[in-house]
């Protein structure tokens, strides 16, 4: 399996409008992707930006090329960056070596 990653930065209000878009918008298109496995959002608050860091599953680079020829640019609607403050021009790709999930390893 193979773990996609990506952070941005927002205001409290734009992390908040991300994580409804990232509901309505972002998870139904993920979940139409042959070889979708699922989706993480998470968030850590800052002084002054909220981080957040998406990690979508994907059963192999096949799969994540379905989602996104271009494997190293990350896919933000423009909905998205009228949220954001800032964030990463590059995704990362991890190999996941052990899914307590679901007992791979």
């Amino acid at each position: 399996m193979i773990a996609r990653v990506w952070r941005a930065r927002a205001t409290e209000e734009g992390a908040e409008a991300y994580r409804r878009h990232f509901i309505d918008a972002v998870v139904p298109a993920l979940r139409s992707v042959d070889g979708h496995r699922g989706a993480y959002l998470f968030r850590q608050d800052g002084e002054d930006l909220v981080e957040l860091e998406v990690v979508t599953l994907w059963e192999s680079m096949d799969a994540v090329r379905r989602f996104s020829p271009d494997l190293e640019t990350p896919v933000v609607e423009p909905v998205a960056q009228a949220v954001l403050m800032r964030f990463d021009p590059k995704v990362t790709h991890k190999t996941v070596v052990v899914d307590t999930a679901t007992g791979a390893s």
